[in-house]
């Protein structure tokens, strides 16, 4: 089946339902030779694991991953990474009223109309859960372009109507995990907190979005003209579940600027003064800050009675209950984070092919 593997030559394919024995991965295209801290990959799917905080789901996941070939003594061996991330705290019971009902907003519906058969029990492969598999690739590509000077970071920038309006020159990376909205500005992150808590004790959800910025990257990343950099990373954060919109640069804000308050005017010693592009001229890569953004939706499953629909187009009541999280985005960082780290490695290397 088409459309379980991303990039062309760093390849991620994953595999996996949501309440299976396991979810996993291969990469291909790795470069032998690079010594990984294993832990360090470890802690980045700490980071995304369901159960982290009181703001997120309650289901009970290690996410240890076990690698299965590809590396050895700790080192890359050029050949295909495998690996395995066990499923343990399934309790498929838990969605027994949904096999044959379809959720508003979900993905029930289209995935039946497509294979003719679903896996209803957590959303089978179309849960958030297989975006693990993305971060242990991510956290690999991270490894090797850290070597090449580029770094990838990104933070909470709103929850509903709760903005950060602080620009990311003026935040301070560290600060990121040191709240659990992964906000970096405390007093911002403590109102997105309330919000959060408030939002869950009504059975509802809310929406937010993610900053992501990559530094160090060299002039001349990207594929024009279908190809280019910034139309793999759009396809790379659209692919993420619940995610409803990107932006580049000065993004939507563009479409009410002129020209003249728009363009990267160069100074004196030949530097742009700012960086509307977000990093990118003509879907290659210009050597400024990569700067983007990524808008969720709120989560589909709210802990409220809803009206839906059986497989026989009978309208019923969809009860609420399950595991999920009120707001998407504090998980979600690095997720993004991931999807940024795969496209510009796999675009670093495709570059390099060029020499």
């Amino acid at each position: 089946m088409a459309g379980n593997s991303i990039g062309e030559l760093f390849r991620l394919t994953t595999f996996g339902e949501s309440h299976g024995g396991a979810i996993g991965g291969i990469i291909d295209g790795c470069p032998a030779g690079i010594a990984l801290d294993l832990n360090a990959i470890q802690a980045e799917l700490d980071r995304r694991r369901p159960g982290q905080s009181k703001l997120t789901t309650q289901r009970k996941e290690s996410d240890e991953v076990q690698f299965l070939s590809g590396i050895y003594e700790g080192v890359t061996l050029g050949t295909p990474i495998g690996f395995l991330i066990p499923n343990k705290d399934v309790k498929s019971a838990d969605y027994d009223h949904l096999k044959d009902v379809y959720r508003p907003s979900h993905a029930d519906q289209t995935w039946q109309a497509k294979y003719g058969v679903r896996d209803h029990r957590g959303g089978g492969r179309s849960s958030a859960r297989e975006t693990a598999c993305r971060v242990v690739a991510g956290a690999i590509a991270r490894q090797f372009l850290a070597q090449h000077g580029i770094q990838v970071w990104g933070y909470v920038d709103s929850v509903g109507e709760v903005e950060l309006s602080k620009n990311y020159l003026s935040l301070d990376p560290a600060q990121v995990d040191q709240h659990i909205t992964r906000c970096p500005d405390p007093g911002t992150a403590d109102r997105m907190q309330a919000l959060i808590e408030a939002v869950r004790k009504e059975g509802d959800s809310i929406g937010g979005s993610i900053q992501c910025i990559a530094s160090g990257l060299p002039a001349g990343l990207g594929e024009p003209v279908f190809d280019k950099l910034h139309a793999d990373l759009a396809k790379a954060m659209m692919s993420i579940n619940a995610v409803k919109a990107f932006e580049l640069g000065s993004g939507v804000k563009a479409s009410k600027m002129r020209g003249s308050e728009h363009n990267d005017v160069y100074n004196e010693v030949g530097k742009r003064t700012t960086n509307q592009a977000g990093g990118l001229l003509g879907g290659i890569s210009n050597g400024d800050d990569i700067t983007l953004r990524v808008h969720f939706k709120p989560v589909a499953t709210l802990m409220r009675d809803q009206s839906g629909v059986d497989k026989d187009g009978n309208a019923v009541t969809v009860k609420g209950k399950g595991r999920h999280d009120p707001c998407v985005v504090p998980r979600a960082v690095p997720i993004v984070e991931a999807m940024c780290l795969l496209t510009i490695m796999d675009h670093y290397l495709r570059q390099q092919a060029y020499r």
